[in-house]
């Protein structure tokens, strides 16, 4: 399966952060699944790609050229994918996806998850998206959805829209789980 995983480039954040990604990586490569990223180097991207490579697995890199000049793609992905633009990116990252997580992480993975989240409730797309819920990292973005979902600013309910997992194994199982549901029906 090709899982996206959207993550931050930051090199700044807290160690606990970094814990997260490679431990997201061990279990992608354990299960010889691909990833989807961002294709940077640096931050939660760098660690996930270089952890799975690691580990056997496999990693599509998609990064749009203006970030490729500022020197922090990750060229050894074993399929780096230059686009021209961030649309472009999300597009082929959104394509090449089975199934979506996100990291704690800014505005750049809010922008993604919000994207796949909207495809969702029109019904674009299918594939389950999961966000790690890392210390209550996003508690404050579900209180909001579920204050969206209470102004009925939301058409779909916000379990019908994604999954908060408090740690990658509820992560993975829920994509499996979702994946099996979806076959039955």
């Amino acid at each position: 399966m090709n899982i996206c995983v959207y993550c931050s480039a930051s090199t700044t954040i807290a160690s606990e952060f970094f814990s997260a990604a490679k431990d997201l990586a061990t279990h992608i490569a354990e299960r010889g699944d691909t990833l989807v990223y961002g294709g940077a180097s640096v931050g939660l991207m760098g660690e996930i790609a270089r952890t799975i490579q690691a580990g056997g697995g496999h990693v599509i890199g998609v990064i749009p050229q203006a970030l490729v000049d500022r020197e922090i793609a990750y060229h050894n992905c074993n399929e780096l994918i230059i686009t021209r633009d961030m649309r472009e990116r999300k597009a082929i990252m959104e394509a090449r996806a089975q199934a979506f997580i996100a990291l704690p992480g800014g505005i750049g993975t809010l922008d993604e998850v919000f994207e796949i989240i909207n495809l969702r409730q029109l019904k674009l797309t299918t594939h389950p998206l999961v966000m790690l819920n890392q210390n209550g990292f996003y508690d404050p973005l579900i209180a909001l959805l579920q204050h969206m979902q209470n102004a009925k600013f939301l058409r779909a309910s916000l379990d019908e829209l994604c999954f908060f997992a408090h740690d990658v194994a509820s992560a993975i199982e829920h994509i499996d789980q979702y994946r099996a549901y979806s076959r039955i029906k």
